[in-house]
């Protein structure tokens, strides 16, 4: 299929074959017959991706902050690396879609193929979107008129948030489309609305309306409005433009009357005089897109929906409302269209997007016969009778920043990546040379050319594909977790045991050079292990923290410190016991610390902690034993009190990636054992296991 993307890196817009994407759980698929440009928003995007890099980190300065403490803790090249890696990440553009559903997810009754729907899909022949980010079109409402469903909630969302009542009057600055519907909008509700913008074409239209426009050059705005209301001022300002300046908030705070409303929807400056604000005892509110709901994982990924008793207007009800005001002719979008361009004709509107004066400019999809395609080839390679044939499933940032960079020259024959959307897989494929990009990774395991299965997706899949894979006879590279639960474990060692296959855990810090040196030096000892993690902090909205999704960071993440642990003791975990940060722990903690005995004598402790300094170490691991001390510091330097011959290792940052993703592909090739034993394997996901239930029960935990 076609989808418009644009690039971080240089601005360019393209219009990219990418596979077509299959719908998920809780999500519909959608054929697209009509997109909306939304011209202010990817003005700014493409000409973000035009500016230089200094530019760029001009408008960013907290990314900046985050490039510096990386460059502290990690080392220059790799933080220049994850730079231009991010950069050079397609984005996909257009969030305001139209179409008709042609497949439906598990879990979705509200709607049936050959609905028509709008949705905040982008600029794509096919869409998958999450069920409560949908809805139905009137029957009397066109495709044109429909791709403004989404982009007038984002107005409506405002209005809502000031709550105008009838008769007041409400001033919105900034005349662009969404000024345009938030002002009509607003005069249904039965407002007096000033609207304020300095071009002239889009005042004249607006008092077509019934908006009363003003123009800087009309004068002083603030005293335009203290004449229309009798020295009172506005009762409320809707802030719609885009402006780096401060004026405009300046200006809203002026004009308002005592205990007036703000709310900005757009951008601007926010230097805010706290005089201008206290003496009115005004309020100010920023605006969140499309309404309650958005950015919200279970409403909008895991359609869990809010009661409407409790929130009236959610971002799909939002929706809905636009389309029933549309339909009865309470908002007129026809006058807003400025073009109507087919879809490969695209450049006509973002080859000159920076002086663009449209106000709406909608892109008309071509009439399909054939279904959507769900896998394409990039290039064709000869793999028949080869070994190392290699198919990804996942292209997020391990795979695009970790895995595939370090599996450079291993030897490895790369055939088919596999990502939900297809995007992204396809830019990775073209950068490191696979064959084939698809959305549907069961193409990978009926590929009898594929040896080798890697997953990186996100945790709950992990157990799932791993036993599909080892069903269909493959290899299987997983990246950690195995497995969110015993259950999921025992599917796995049931599917490994029937098949005389590989099964590889991420498991990487064991191959690093320095974790091999203190294995070297440390021979087979009683031993006493800390490792500590300085992980960083990571919202609680975040999908790892979900325990039915990622595990929590003990099992997702920690796991790889039992990991290192077991390997360096020589030994396997027999007992666990755990204590957390805070009065009432949760299992999903990322502030704990872990206590690990081990069969051969040696103990290990791994604090886990997501509450320290981003400028301090991320890790560090201690090793005590026979009077002798190694101390590791974040995989760049190693040093040895006690040893003969060795006093320390320095090299740059180095995890063993690479070291084990090319061990990997060598056993497949040329045969020989795992490269972790599958034991090992079973008994950190145990231990892993074993750590939160130990939490809850306030006890040592017996590892079977």
């Amino acid at each position: 299929m076609k989808q418009i993307i644009q690039s971080f890196k240089t601005g360019e817009t393209i219009l990219e074959e990418v596979p077509a994407p299959i719908v998920s759980k809780g999500c519909v698929l959608i054929q697209t017959t009509r997109s909306l440009v939304s011209l202010g928003t990817e003005r700014m995007l493409v000409e973000f991706g035009k500016a230089n890099l200094i530019q760029k980190a001009r408008q960013q300065p907290d990314k900046v902050k985050q490039v510096l403490d990386k460059i502290s803790t990690e080392g220059l090249m790799p933080t220049l690396e994850a730079v231009f890696n991010k950069l050079g990440q397609p984005l996909p553009l257009g969030y305001c879609n139209v179409g008709k559903v042609i497949a439906v997810g598990e879990g979705v009754s509200e709607f049936q193929i050959g609905d028509r729907v709008a949705s905040n899909g982008g600029h794509a022949e096919y869409v998958s979107v999450p069920k409560n980010l949908v809805a139905h079109i009137p029957e009397n409402i066109t495709d044109e008129e429909a791709t403004f469903t989404v982009i007038g909630s984002i107005g409506l969302q405002g209005i809502r948030l000031l709550n105008p009542t009838l008769g007041e009057t409400i001033v919105v600055v900034g005349m662009g489309l969404i000024g345009m519907i938030t002002a009509q909008l607003l005069i249904a509700n039965g407002c007096r609305v000033i609207g304020v913008d300095l071009d002239e074409a889009k005042l004249e239209l607006s008092k077509k309306w019934g908006v009363i426009p003003f123009h800087p050059k009309m004068g002083d705005v603030v005293k335009f409005v203290e004449g229309l209301t009798e020295g009172v001022g506005t009762d409320g300002v809707i802030i719609t433009a885009s402006a780096k300046s401060d004026e405009i908030i300046s200006q809203a705070a002026r004009m308002c009357r005592k205990r007036g409303r703000i709310i900005l929807v757009g951008v601007i400056g926010l230097n805010l005089s706290r005089a201008e604000f206290y003496e009115k005892e005004l309020t100010f509110q920023v605006s969140c897109s499309y309404g309650p709901g958005r950015y919200d994982e279970k409403y909008e990924q895991q359609g869990i929906d809010y009661p409407l008793a409790f929130v009236r207007w959610t971002e799909k009800r939002n929706f809905e409302t636009i389309l029933q005001s549309i339909s009865a002719g309470r908002l007129n979008v026809k006058d807003l269209v400025t073009e109507v361009v087919a879809l490969e004709d695209f450049q006509k509107i973002y080859g000159n997007i920076g002086a663009c004066q449209s106000i709406a400019s909608i892109l008309r999809y071509p009439e399909k016969t054939e279904g959507p395609v769900h896998s394409i080839t990039l290039k064709e390679i000869t793999v028949s009778g080869s070994k190392g044939v290699v198919g990804v499933i996942g292209a997020g940032n391990f795979t695009k920043m970790t895995m595939l960079p370090a599996m450079k020259d291993s030897g490895a024959i790369f055939k088919y990546i596999a990502s939900q959307g297809g995007l992204s897989g396809t830019a990775l494929a073209k950068k490191h040379g696979f064959s084939h990009s698809t959305t549907d990774y069961k193409a990978i395991l009926k590929d009898a050319d594929v040896d080798l299965v890697m997953i990186t997706t996100r945790h709950d899949l992990h157990a799932k594909m791993v036993v599909e894979s080892l069903k269909a006879g493959k290899h299987v590279f997983v990246e950690k977790p195995l497995a969110l639960n015993e259950a999921e474990l025992e599917e796995i060692i049931q599917a490994y045991q029937e098949k005389n296959l590989s099964l590889t855990v991420g498991f990487n810090r064991r191959f690093s050079p320095h974790i091999q040196k203190m294995k070297q030096l440390l021979g087979s000892s009683p031993m006493n292990v800390i490792a500590t993690m300085n992980a960083g902090f990571i919202p609680a909205n975040v999908w790892v923290h979900d325990m039915k999704i990622g595990g929590g960071r003990i099992i997702g993440e920690a796991c790889h410190y039992i990991d290192l642990i077991s390997f360096l003791t020589g030994s396997k975990v027999i007992k666990v016991c755990m204590n957390a940060m805070g009065v009432h722990s949760q299992e999903n903690t990322d502030n704990a610390s872990i206590l690990l005995k081990y069969e051969n004598g040696s103990t290990g402790v791994i604090n886990y902690f997501s509450n320290g300094s981003k400028a301090y170490s991320k890790e560090r691991v201690e090793v005590y034993s026979q009077e002798r001390t190694l101390v590791m510091d974040n995989f760049r330097k190693t040093e040895g009190f006690g040893f003969k011959g060795f006093s320390s290792l320095k090299t740059k940052m180095d995890k063993g990636h690479k070291a084990q993703f090319h061990e990997i592909v060598k056993t497949i090739k040329e045969g020989g054992k795992a490269v972790i034993p599958m034991e090992s394997l079973i008994n950190t996901s145990k231990a892993s296991f074993a750590a939160i239930k130990s939490l809850k029960e306030g006890t040592w935990i017996d590892v079977d």
